[in-house]
């Protein structure tokens, strides 16, 4: 049994929200929960979350997508340089929920209970 998550954190690398996956699902089934009634300027996200829609829904909120265009666009989208280099926040909020074997490995049988958990985790790191 593999699980995903997907994780919103804010510019400070708190967690805002997150979404349990099947870890045979792909990441962008979940970003549509993550970003529904949140307001933000930007959304900072690697090339796999890359598409269409979610482009067409940011610049609909009036939200700039620092997104890098997969390889394999026909039209290459620019984007900020500078600003995707934030990302790194994202990958360092994961790095701290590593810390915590139980999540990092999950020990949990349930969805509901490794949620609960991984709720537990990020009180914890936020508390820190």
């Amino acid at each position: 049994m593999t699980t995903k998550i997907v994780a919103l954190v804010d510019a400070l690398g708190c967690l805002i929200r997150f979404v349990l996956l099947p870890g045979q699902r792909h990441d962008m089934v979940g970003v549509e929960p993550l970003i529904d009634n949140v307001q933000f300027d930007a959304l900072l996200a690697d090339k796999a979350f890359d598409a269409d829609w979610l482009r067409a829904e940011l610049d609909e909120r009036g939200a700039s997508a620092v997104i890098p265009p997969k390889a394999n666009r026909k039209h290459q989208f620019a984007y900020d340089m500078e600003m995707y280099r934030w990302r790194h926040l994202v990958e360092n909020y994961f790095a701290k929920i590593k810390e915590f074997r139980g999540i990092a490995t999950r020990y949990d049988k349930t969805e509901s209970s490794y949620a609960a958990n991984f709720n537990l985790v990020a009180a914890i790191i936020a508390a820190r």
